[in-house]
C-alpha cells in the first residue's frame, strides 16, 4: 500500500482539527534543519536548544491559536520565528555571538570531508580552519549570518531574504560585505588559505 506524503498545509489542518500526530510529523520533518542552522547562528548548544524550543512553542500557539495563516512556506516562517527570537535574545544581553570550540559541540567544519592526508596535510588544514573560525567572528552579525547560510547551509538568496525577512538586494549586499570584509581581514591578519 503506498503512503501519500501530506503537505505542511494539510499536517497543520489535521493539527487544528485534533490530530497530535500530525504535529508530532511536521516538528520532525524540519527539526534537524532548523536546529542546524541555530546553532551555527548561536555557536551555543544550550541556546540553540532554548531559541529551538520557543520557536516550536511559538509555532504552536501561533497554530492553535488560529492565526497562522499560509502566506507562503511554513519552514521559511518557522525559520523567521527563530531568526526573531535569537536577534531578541543578543538584543536583551548586548552582545554577539561567538564561536565555542570546547566540550565537543557542533563544528561547521567537521561536515567537510576529505580524502586521507598526512600528518602535515592534517596540522595545516587544521590551523586554516582555526584561522577561518577567527576571521569570520570578526564579521557584522548580519554578515556573517548571510555568509553561513549561504555558503554552509547551501541557501539561496531568496531563502536567506524569507529567513531573515530582508530583501534579496539587501542579503546580496550583506554576502558582498562579508566577503570584500573577509578579504581585509585575511589581508590584514596575513593568512593563508590553500
Amino acid at each position: 500500500m503506498k503512503t501519500v506524503k501530506l503537505t505542511d498545509n494539510e499536517l497543520i489542518a489535521s493539527y487544528q482539527s485534533g490530530n497530535e500526530q500530525a504535529l508530532k510529523t511536521l516538528i520532525a520533518r524540519y527539526e534537524k534543519r532548523l536546529f542546524s542552522y541555530i546553532m551555527l547562528s548561536v555557536k551555543n548548544k544550550e541556546l540553540a536548544e532554548d531559541i529551538f524550543q520557543d520557536t516550536f512553542i511559538k509555532v504552536i500557539n501561533t497554530i492553535r491559536s488560529g492565526n497562522y495563516h499560509e502566506e507562503g512556506k511554513f519552514f521559511q516562517w518557522v525559520m523567521r520565528i527563530a531568526n526573531n527570537l535569537k536577534i531578541d535574545y543578543y538584543r536583551k544581553v548586548q552582545r554577539m555571538p561567538m564561536f565555542d570550540n570546547g566540550d565537543n559541540e557542533f563544528d561547521i567544519f567537521d561536515i567537510i570531508s576529505t580524502h586521507e592526508d598526512s600528518v602535515e596535510q592534517k596540522i595545516i588544514r587544521e590551523q586554516i580552519y582555526n584561522d577561518l573560525h577567527h576571521i569570520i567572528e570578526y564579521l557584522p552579525q548580519e554578515q556573517r549570518e548571510v555568509l553561513v547560510m549561504r555558503i554552509y547551509q547551501d541557501y539561496s538568496f531568496k531563502e536567506i531574504s524569507e529567513i531573515t525577512g530582508v530583501s534579496i538586494n539587501t542579503a546580496l549586499g550583506r554576502m558582498r560585505y562579508a566577503l570584500i570584509n573577509l578579504r581585509k581581514i585575511i589581508a590584514k591578519h596575513k593568512v593563508v588559505i590553500e
